[in-house]
Formats: C-alpha cells, sequence, structure tokens
C-alpha cells in the first residue's frame, strides 16, 4: 500500500512539474553502509522486444526493394536512383552535422541547449493559445499552397467527382437525372446506372465540401481540415507524450511535413479523414487516462470515427477495431465503463447512420457503395481479378505495401535523409511502449494489412493510403533525440542527432520542397483550365459546345453508354486496338442491343490482346495498337485530331455554364443534342495546338453543314 501511495504521490509531483527526488532520511541514529553501484550493460541498452519487431518489419518494407524480387506485377525501377540518393544524401547530412557537432564543443553560440525550454514552457502553459496559433499559420501555409501550387481547383479525377458530388448536395439533391445523351457526360467515378447520376465516393467528404460551395470556396476546406489536423494531434500528444518539448516538436513536425501541407493544399479526402482521426484519437486518450466513465469524450471518439468511416471507411475501421476492443475489455473490468462503450457506439452510429441513408437513396441498398454499383464486387478488398482485369494476389499486395513504405520515405519529409530512419531509430533505442503507443502500432498495422488486400495502387500526392501514419511517424520522430540523450549522454552523438535534424531541414526547405511544388503546380494542366472563361471572354451565349476530347475517351464513353460495366470497359479499351474498337462499336450500337448482350458481342475483339501495344501513333498513351493493322480514313482522322489537340471535359461537370450547354464531342452522335437544341449555335472548344498548356478557343461550326455531316455518318 506504501509503495503505491508514493508512486502515485510521485506521479502528482511530476505533473505539477515539483522535485520528485526522495526526501532527505535522518541517518544520525546508524551508521550508514554504502555500496558501489553496478550498472549492467544489458539493463542499460535493453530495448523494448515490441518496439524492435516493430522497427525489423517497417525497415524491411521501407528499405528493400521487395517489389523488384516478386513477379507480381508491380516495381519500383527508380530503386537505384532513389537508394543512391538516400546514401549520398545520409553521407552529407550525416558529415555535416558531425562538422558542427564538434564546433559547437568550441563556438557556444552554434549549440543553444536550452534554447527552446521557455516556448516549450509557453506552450504548454497556454495550450488553447498555441493550438489557436499553429492552426492559424497552418491555413495560411496550407491555403497558399491551395491557391499556388493546385490553382485551387481539383485536379484529379478523384477531387473532381467528389467537388461534383458536393455541388449536388449544396443544391439540396443526392443525384441528379442521367442524361438521355449520356456518352456526353458520363465520366470515370460518377454512377450514371438506373436512371441517377451522382459520385461513387462514400458521402462525407461531399458533404463537408458542400459547405464550402455554399461559401463559394470548396478549396478552404482542405487547409481547415488539416489546420484542426494540427490543433487535434496538439490535443492529443499533451495526454500522451509526459516529455514537453516531444509533444510541442511533435505537432511542429507533424504541421510542416510536405506530405501533410501538400495533401492539406488539396481536394482529397485524406486530410478531412485524418483531421476526425486525429480528433477520436484526442477523445479516447481522455478516457484512457481516467480511472472513472467518461461519456462526453467516449460520444466525441465515436462521432469521430463514425464521421471518418463517411470518408474512408477502410481508414476508419483500422482505427476503430483497437479503439472497440479497449472499451469492451474495460468494460468487462469494471462495469460503470459500460458507459462509455454505449456513448462510443451511439457516436459511431450517427455518421454511419447517415451515410446508409445516402447509400439507400442513391445505390438503392444501404450496404452498398457507388464504386460497387460501378465496378462490382471486384472492388472490394480480397486477393480476387482486379477492375482493371488483373488477378490480385499476395505477391502484389505484398509489392503495394513495399511501395508505398518506399515512397514515404520520400514524400513524409522531402529530406535527404530516408524520412523512415528517425522512427526506425527511435523504435530501436526505446526501453518500454506504453499503451498509447501500442494502440497506435496496432491501427497502423491494420490499416497496412488492409490495403494489402487492395488492388489499387493509391499513389497521389504521395502514398495516400498510408497518410493516417504521419501522427505517429512525427511522434516517433521528434522522440529521437531525446532517447539518444538517454542512452548515450548528451555529447558528440547526441548533438549530431540535432544538427542532423537542422541540416536536413534546410535543405529540405530550400531544395526539395520547392522542387516538389514545382512539379505539382505544372502537372495536371487541362484540370487547371477555366473553360467557361473561353466564351464569357468571347461574349458567347445562349450556344451549345462541344468540347473535344481524345479519341480514347470517346470510345470509353461509348463502351459506358452501351451498358458494358465500367470493369470490362476498361478490360475491352486496354487490351484492344482503337480502329478495331471502333468499328466493332459502331456494329454493335447499330444492331441496338445493349447490356451483357453488346458485352458478349465485343469479347470477341479480345483475341488478339497479348499482341496490342500503346499507340505509336496518338499523342493519347492510353489508345492501343495491333502491329500490322491498317488504319481507315475514319481512324485516321481520329488520330489526326488527337495530334491536332484535345482538352477534357471535367473540369466542366462542377463550373456554372451560365446560358450555354456543354458536352462532349462525339461526331456524328452530336446529332441528337443538337435536333434537341434548335435555336442554338454551335461551337466546338478544342486547344489552339496539341502543347500542352495551349490556349483553349472557341470554333464556329454552321449549323446546316455539321447536322448535314453528322447525319451522313451516323
Amino acid at each position: 500500500m506504501y509503495r503505491r501511495g508514493r508512486l502515485r504521490e510521485l506521479e502528482r509531483r511530476w505533473t505539477a512539474g515539483e522535485n520528485c527526488s526522495r526526501p532527505p532520511i535522518n541517518r544520525s541514529r546508524r551508521p550508514t553502509v554504502t555500496f558501489p553501484r553496478v550498472t549492467s550493460p544489458d539493463s542499460r541498452f535493453r530495448s523494448s522486444p515490441f518496439a524492435l519487431a516493430v522497427a525489423a518489419v517497417a525497415a524491411a518494407l521501407a528499405f528493400l526493394p521487395i517489389a523488384n524480387w516478386l513477379e507480381g506485377g508491380h516495381s519500383a525501377p527508380w530503386y537505384s536512383i532513389i537508394g543512391a540518393e538516400w546514401l549520398s544524401g545520409t553521407a552529407i547530412v550525416s558529415g555535416m552535422a558531425l562538422v558542427l557537432a564538434i564546433i559547437s564543443r568550441r563556438v557556444k553560440v552554434v549549440w543553444r541547449p536550452h534554447a527552446a525550454d521557455a516556448f516549450v514552457a509557453w506552450s504548454h502553459e497556454h495550450p488553447l493559445l498555441f493550438g489557436v496559433s499553429v492552426s492559424v499559420a497552418c491555413v495560411a501555409l496550407y491555403g497558399t499552397v491551395a491557391a499556388v501550387v493546385f490553382s485551387a481547383v481539383p485536379i484529379t479525377i478523384d477531387e473532381l467527382v467528389q467537388l461534383v458530388q458536393a455541388r449536388m448536395y449544396a443544391g439540396g439533391r443526392l443525384w441528379m437525372p442521367v442524361s438521355s445523351v449520356p456518352e456526353h457526360y458520363s465520366m470515370l467515378n460518377i454512377v450514371d446506372v438506373d436512371g441517377r447520376y451522382y459520385g461513387q465516393f462514400p458521402p462525407g467528404w461531399p458533404a463537408m465540401l458542400s459547405l464550402g460551395v455554399l461559401a463559394g470556396a470548396p478549396w478552404i476546406l482542405g487547409p481547415l481540415s488539416g489546420a484542426i489536423s494540427a490543433a487535434a494531434f496538439w490535443s492529443y500528444v499533451r495526454v500522451v507524450e509526459p516529455r514537453r518539448g516531444v509533444a510541442v516538436g511533435a505537432v511542429l513536425l507533424f504541421a510542416v511535413a510536405p506530405f501533410v501541407v501538400f495533401m492539406s493544399g488539396s481536394h482529397m479526402n485524406h486530410t478531412p479523414t485524418l483531421m476526425w482521426l486525429l480528433i477520436a484519437m484526442a477523445s479516447m486518450a481522455r478516457v484512457m487516462t481516467s480511472s472513472e466513465p467518461r461519456t462526453v469524450p467516449a460520444f466525441v471518439n465515436g462521432l469521430a470515427l463514425g464521421c471518418a468511416a463517411t470518408m474512408r471507411p477502410v481508414d476508419a475501421v483500422a482505427f476503430a477495431l483497437p479503439a472497440g476492443g479497449w472499451y469492451l475489455l474495460n468494460a468487462i473490468r469494471d462495469r460503470s465503463r459500460w458507459r462509455d462503450v454505449f456513448a462510443a457506439g451511439v457516436g459511431v452510429g450517427i455518421p454511419v447512420l447517415g451515410m446508409l441513408w445516402v447509400n439507400a437513396n442513391t445505390t438503392g441498398d444501404p450496404l452498398v457503395f457507388g464504386y460497387q454499383i460501378l465496378w462490382g464486387r471486384s472492388h472490394d478488398l480480397g486477393f480476387h481479378r482486379a477492375p482493371w482485369g488483373v488477378a490480385h494476389t499476395p505477391a502484389r499486395g505484398l509489392e503495394l505495401v513495399n511501395l508505398y513504405l518506399l515512397r514515404l520515405q520520400t514524400y513524409l519529409f522531402e529530406s535527404s535523409l530516408p524520412s523512415l530512419a528517425p522512427f526506425l531509430g527511435a523504435l530501436c533505442l526505446t526501453r518500454s511502449v506504453d499503451r498509447f503507443d501500442r494502440y497506435l502500432f496496432v491501427s497502423a498495422t491494420l490499416l497496412v494489412l488492409l490495403y494489402f488486400a487492395y488492388w489499387h495502387d493509391g499513389f497521389i500526392f504521395g502514398p495516400r493510403f498510408v497518410f493516417p501514419l504521419v501522427p505517429m511517424l512525427a511522434l516517433w520522430t521528434a522522440r529521437l533525440p531525446g532517447l539518444v540523450r538517454d542512452r548515450v549522454g548528451g555529447g558528440l552523438v547526441y548533438r549530431s542527432t540535432w544538427f542532423a535534424y537542422g541540416v536536413a531541414g534546410v535543405l529540405a526547405l530550400f531544395v526539395s520542397v520547392p522542387a516538389r511544388a514545382r512539379d505539382y503546380a505544372q502537372a495536371f494542366v487541362p484540370m487547371r483550365l477555366d473553360h467557361v472563361d473561353t466564351a464569357r471572354r468571347a461574349g458567347i451565349e445562349n450556344a451549345l459546345i462541344f468540347v473535344r476530347e481524345s479519341w480514347g475517351t470517346q470510345l470509353m464513353a461509348r463502351l459506358w453508354s452501351l451498358g458494358v460495366p465500367r470493369s470490362e470497359a476498361e478490360l475491352l479499351y486496354g487490351k484492344v486496338d482503337a480502329c478495331l474498337l471502333e468499328y466493332r462499336l459502331g456494329a454493335v450500337e447499330r444492331s441496338g442491343v445493349r447490356d451483357t448482350a453488346a458485352l458478349m458481342a465485343l469479347l470477341p475483339a479480345l483475341v488478339d490482346s497479348a499482341r496490342v501495344v500503346k499507340s505509336p501513333f496518338s499523342p493519347d498513351v492510353t489508345e492501343r495498337y495491333l502491329p500490322g493493322t491498317l488504319y481507315s480514313s475514319r481512324c485516321a482522322q481520329r488520330i489526326q485530331e488527337d495530334r491536332a489537340g484535345v482538352t477534357i471535359l471535367a473540369p466542366l461537370l462542377y463550373a456554372d455554364w451560365g446560358s450555354n450547354i456543354y458536352a462532349r464531342d462525339m461526331h456524328d452522335r452530336n446529332l441528337t443534342l443538337a435536333q434537341q437544341h434548335p435555336d442554338r449555335a454551335i461551337y466546338l472548344l478544342r486547344p489552339s495546338s496539341s502543347e500542352t498548356g495551349a490556349r483553349v478557343e472557341l470554333y464556329a461550326l454552321r449549323r446546316d453543314s455539321v447536322m448535314t455531316a453528322w447525319a451522313r455518318d451516323e
């Protein structure tokens, strides 16, 4: 009893910042006998076996080119280059850090070990002000990236489709009626089945984006989500991290990590998902540290996990299962904690029930998502045929996990050092792992295992599927210097560790990060174009404007309009010569068959699928060519159109058209749409040349001439 009471008193005094040493003992009444203290090297350098096991597995996946050794289909052809950069970067950073550490012994101004003490103390004395300050700085940083680097627009198809869905929600609708000419408006990742037109993604992020749509600035939701993530992480580490400096350092490291910065500047749903996960973690930490039921934090924990599930169900499951297990075990030990279980369950249920209601009113089944309607069960987790036609196997899953961690070495901190090296070093040095760390490790393991069973290579702005690992990695990266000091003291190695962080940070700030920002700013140029502004500047109103896309895009749209499932359409498009597919599609369209019958009529075209190659004629590298095939004049014309310059319809799907009507140019199939709008002038929208970023211009078409030509070709 005395020992337990003494421990509680020491814990109270340590938390309050008081001296925790044992009070002096009056030894005047008895002789003092002193024994030399023997320190066991084993006890001094013993590390946590659990942490060492995690470090061993993570190191193998993050440093070895396993994907290049397997025959599953994925590979890392850039590994030799990046490996050489790791070696040279580590040598440069380590050498400069060692030199600075040696200099710091003589030049005191170089080494100020207590320079940040006042700031750290202020941060913990004013936690709310520090959290708000970090959040405001994050909004400014992430907002600048959103505006300058990403042009404040969605530049990937995933972002765009969710913004299209957000515009529907902002207008008070879950879906729109499918057009009578769907081939003019169908799009990858947009469901246009059973007369309903809506995005394939879960509704959580589009619902949040709809608030930005109503405010006229949907692009700000990403930066706001990132800023709230930083504040929630601060709320979490204040509870779980006993070293004050580590807690502050982890938050700052998380806030400025390039992976976080760029993802927060985008329209991707990974940042708001992480925001809800961090809110859940901060709430759960307060429940875990309480000896009594904490129903309000438990409810917030469940609510946040439920909100994450409405955006990225897999990510939410990875963090919810360990949390649910802890709640149940705690309730079994103490019946009063069933209140926490009930509160967390109610919290989870509210947003999840909302998501099921949306599913029921879009897909027709609460448990079926839009992507399952489009792609079928091949989209689900598991080892089976993937939507693109290739079988997803455990070997391919291991390759993907390996690629995610190899890429994370660069994209996490954009450092000259491998980004996971400090994390792995900290794991090897730590003597113990507490319950909070175990929760994160279990959740991280579940996340990796779930994406191991997922067929898609999630690479946009970095290895996005492992984005929820960033808080844990930032925390352990911040712990490394303290762990080094605990093991070897505050000498040369400890100082070199800090200087290595500084050198790597400076190189990232002035070299790697600007280069990455330029790459992103110059990518996805067609998605940034304001097609509506072209008509506005020309003063064109009440017109019918056809947007010239590539021949390959037109072929895909025709496959979809026949009711060919997305998965089989991808297979046909990727394995059949484009000209052959053009004529096979024409025959099926003239026969009037659809759905399964249309698919059966097209499948024989796969007979030469093993021989097709990328088209050597078209700038669209997705088009296929069967060597030796002679192209007809019709196919040659489509190739010439590709070479003359094409753009994309996608950005127009979330734009305000004004009085004009925009549609994909489908040549002779334009006739139906033109007949529906007999009083509108007709224009063609396409770039002035095939050069990337070429100005998009409007070309007036003589209505009687083009309608006669379309009727003749139909």
